[in-house]
């Protein structure tokens, strides 16, 4: 998967602003919910944080306090640098995290959770919980006929073709898995606390 992201960086934020392979997609409502899932994390009190998967650092910008983002794919944290410049990014493997138990006071992760299987959505939930006594969750909504989980094939801009695991939620779902608190649930959004 490093791949598939390094590859992806420069086109990643595409998908958050719909535009490239995006343009034609219809979301109604999408930018209303996307500014107040901003302001969700804004809203989060501001702590050390480790941002899990951080990805182009899309959402990681609008995290108070002293953030780090971790990320496997190096194009992807040279994005988030570039987006995110408050923030420390480190290359690092989001299955075992490269710090010591209690270090930070919250891990955060966007679009990583619903990309794992269940067994390593488990061992991603040990990992969190041995750093952060808190995790907050941003994931999709599950859309009415959606299966819960499924392989989607993705395109990327140079033609290549990736198969993907995505596990979508619904907001109570996601909570329960967590064993947390629902914080945002919107049609496209849901995010949970832990």
């Amino acid at each position: 998967m490093k791949t598939y992201y390094d590859r992806r960086a420069p086109e990643y934020d595409d998908w958050w602003l719909g535009r490239g392979l995006y343009s034609d997609r219809e979301r109604p409502g999408w930018e209303d919910e996307l500014g107040e899932l901003a302001a969700a994390i804004a809203g989060l009190e501001p702590v050390r944080t480790l941002d899990v998967a951080c990805g182009t650092g899309f959402l990681t910008r609008h995290l108070r306090g002293e953030v780090v983002g971790l990320d496997a794919s190096d194009r992807m944290l040279e994005v988030a640098r570039a987006q995110a410049p408050g923030a420390t990014f480190v290359p690092g493997d989001a299955l075992s995290l490269p710090f010591a138990d209690g270090t930070f006071d919250r891990v955060f992760t966007s679009y990583f959770y619903c990309h794992l299987e269940e067994d390593k959505r488990g061992r991603f939930l040990a990992e969190a919980q041995r750093v952060a006594p808190e995790l907050v969750v941003v994931a999709s909504v599950r859309g009415e006929g959606d299966a819960a989980e499924r392989w989607e094939e993705r395109q990327l801009r140079d033609g290549s073709r990736w198969t993907v695991h995505k596990r979508v939620f619904d907001g109570e779902d996601l909570a329960e898995e967590l064993r947390g608190e629902l914080l945002f649930q919107g049609s496209w959004f849901v995010v949970a606390r832990a």
